[in-house]
């Protein structure tokens, strides 16, 4: 009976007056942590804005168009950096975040570079209905989450990594 009235209460031996010995968790842990919960979310925006991109191709595809190769491969570059940057994210691997971002960045500029190179003209922007407005904003947004990402997993990396000893 009395080990169970110890256990309601405060543990036996202690008065509350040894918290200064006790462990403090390393600002690091707390660091990666919080990277990690916001590379999540950065990741699924960039999810959304492939679908998007994705949306669009498959559209032209229904209008019998031919389909354009370097969304196609940008897309798929995208894929499989946004799931190496989901694996790299749940399971703390550097080399894998590394990879995501190479990737997706890659993804993002043969996009990017796409369209600049593309016939859009004035009016295509006036017309917010458009197919291709919408593809515009697509990668206009994921050229704008792919900078916080890129700055999330380098600090994420960084803290992954294990402190450098002073020598």
């Amino acid at each position: 009976m009395n080990q169970r009235a110890v256990a309601r209460g405060r543990s036996s031996g202690t008065d509350g007056c040894d918290f200064s010995y006790r462990m403090v968790v390393d600002s690091r842990y707390t660091k990666v942590a919080k990277a990690k919960s916001r590379l999540a979310k950065l990741i699924f925006a960039q999810v959304v804005t492939q679908l998007i991109i994705e949306a669009n191709v498959f559209v032209s595809l229904i209008k019998k168009e031919p389909p354009n190769r370097v969304s196609v491969s940008s897309l798929a570059v995208g894929f499989v950096s946004i799931m190496a940057g989901e694996l790299g994210r749940k399971r703390s691997r550097s080399y894998l975040l590394k990879f995501y971002a190479f990737g997706s960045s890659t993804s993002i500029l043969s996009a990017v570079a796409y369209l600049a190179m593309s016939n859009l003209s004035l009016g295509t922007f006036q017309n917010f209905t458009s197919l291709d407005t919408l593809k515009v904003d697509a990668v206009l947004l994921g050229f704008v989450v792919q900078l916080f990402a890129i700055g999330t997993a380098i600090s994420l990396n960084n803290n992954m990594a294990p402190p450098k000893r002073a020598s």
